[in-house]
């Protein structure tokens, strides 16, 4: 039987320690918890990867701790407008959608894109179509609401400006949610899901529903997620680039992840992090800024939930 893991992330930015209550950090720990160990359950009685990091962001997904789901950012518009994906490393099909509403759990309509649909990527009005002739129900705007958020916005609501969710200091609200893990039979897979930018404009798309910037998984190398300024990690296809260092230098997934985080996404002047495993269960999870949510869990019995370096 191969070495099953898991890995997850709630996003990486700005968190210093001493700013966060000790109440919340309290709530974060208990929100990755859950989530790690309900994406654990189900490697450990044999289930796949696909099903352990779909389950494991479901659940960041639906607490209003992360920018995903049920506390997904405000758009300019007053909006919320949600990007998922998730890769599987056996096949290397992927799922993705963007700019979707109401949608409880974008990362399991990104799912039904990869397994009941001829395409990977789908957005907006058509994404919408096909979540609704797959029977998702739609939320009101109620359900994502979020105080903290809604203060994010109204600081800067009616300007020109744009936040990343982890650049904010002061509330210690953050993040892109994300899973990677490796089952019993060495097949590994990712997910990402996000709310995106608070006040973004236009449309505007990050990285994580793109299939080799924000997600990407190959049993031959590794499964990747990521989470950070999505502008940088799109033109540093960062995820895609962790994997090429495995197969193209024979770099360990730990130096591959690092090389990158470390070193080529500073040089674009990006930050952020990625969790990332490969077909022997091993994790890596760098990040270049303060400190990033995440947690990991293994068959060889080690497990930890951090927040800061």
């Amino acid at each position: 039987m191969n070495n099953f893991s898991i890995a997850i992330h709630g996003g990486a930015g700005t968190l210093v320690k001493g700013l966060m209550t000790l109440e919340l950090e309290a709530e974060y720990k208990a929100a990755l918890k859950t989530a790690r160990d309900i994406g654990y359950k189900i490697l450990e009685q044999g289930g796949t990867a696909l099903d352990a990091v779909e389950s494991a962001v479901n659940s960041l997904e639906d607490t209003p701790l992360f920018n995903a789901g049920k506390g997904a950012v405000f758009t300019y518009e007053g909006t919320h407008e949600m990007d998922a994906s998730i890769m599987d490393g056996k096949t290397l099909d992927a799922g993705a959608v963007s700019l979707v509403t109401g949608i409880k759990n974008p990362v399991s309509l990104a799912r039904d894109v990869m397994e009941k649909s001829y395409h990977v990527f789908l957005a907006g009005e058509g994404a919408m179509k096909f979540a609704k002739s797959n029977g998702y129900d739609i939320e009101t705007p109620e359900y994502f609401y979020d105080e903290v958020r809604y203060k994010q916005w109204q600081g800067i609501k009616d300007s020109d400006s744009f936040q990343l969710d982890h650049s904010v200091k002061k509330d210690g609200k953050f993040g892109t949610v994300g899973a990677v893990a490796c089952d019993q039979h060495g097949n590994i897979a990712g997910a990402t899901s996000t709310g995106g930018m608070t006040n973004k404009k236009w449309g505007r798309v990050g990285d994580s529903p793109m299939v080799g910037a924000g997600v990407y998984a190959n049993n031959k190398t590794c499964a990747v997620s990521c989470t950070g300024s999505g502008e940088f990690f799109i033109r540093g296809v960062v995820a895609y680039d962790v994997s090429c260092l495995m197969e193209h230098k024979g770099l360990s997934v730990e130096e591959a992840s690092n090389e990158v985080i470390h070193k080529r996404i500073l040089e674009l002047k990006g930050d952020g992090g990625l969790i990332a495993i490969d077909a022997q269960g091993n994790i890596a999870m760098p990040f270049n800024t303060e400190g990033m949510y995440r947690a990991f869990k293994t068959s060889k019995g080690e497990e930890e939930i951090y927040i800061y370096k």
